[in-house]
């Protein structure tokens, strides 16, 4: 295996040494299986900026005690999905924080045209712009095994291979609009998934390099 060339800063990634690199701000996608949360840290980590996913984001407001917390808290107990208008609430409020001047990595939002638009505002309320939407790629076949040795490894046992499927299915339908969508505006960078951890993280990188400029 070759030696990994990964840039350490978001100094090197832009390639400009001795002087202050531009903000990154950066949305990753992928269906199950395909290693985001993995890659969303390392990426993090790479740029220096935080990796921020819903999932943290809800767990943040419902333990401390916030309003929108109450109100996730609320639908998620009766069995419900959480409104937009409430997710899109809190990723506002998280992107006002002081850690996302630097840059951010988005892990799991925009999930539906809805958000997507949503994001879009709050990004121009903010004079912000994205740089790059980064979308994890995958065999199927090979999403489907790995996610049922993880299923098995930790006795998940309503991950069943049909369970499995149908999730996969849902996510190609709702991603498939949105990728289009970034794709226009010359934002996506589709990147292989399949690989070793290091050799993904550099072929995002290297993608991401491109498209930053």
């Amino acid at each position: 295996m070759t030696e990994s060339t990964t840039p350490t800063t978001r100094r090197e990634l832009h390639g400009t040494p001795n002087s202050e690199a531009r903000v990154t701000r950066l949305v990753i996608m992928g269906p199950q299986g395909a290693g985001k949360g993995t890659q969303a840290a390392r990426l993090a980590e790479v740029f220096g900026i935080p990796a921020i996913s819903t999932g943290d984001i809800f767990r943040a407001n419902i333990k401390g005690g916030t309003e929108l917390g109450r109100l996730a808290q609320e639908y998620s107990a009766k069995g419900e999905l959480v409104p937009d208008e409430v997710t899109d609430s809190m990723v506002r409020d998280r992107l006002a924080e002081d850690d996302v001047r630097t840059g951010f990595l988005l892990d799991g939002y925009p999930r539906n045209a809805h958000q997507v638009e949503a994001l879009d505002g709050i990004l121009t309320d903010l004079g912000w712009d994205l740089d790059g939407v980064i979308e994890l790629t995958a065999d199927r076949d090979e999403l489907l095994g790995r996610i049922a040795k993880r299923a098995e490894i930790e006795g998940r046992e309503d991950d069943t291979p049909e369970a499995i499927a149908r999730r996969l299915d849902i996510y190609d339908a709702e991603t498939a609009p949105l990728t289009a969508a970034y794709a226009e505006r010359n934002l996506l960078v589709q990147v292989d998934g399949i690989g070793e951890i290091t050799e993904v993280t550099d072929r995002i990188v290297a993608g991401l390099a491109q498209q930053l400029g």
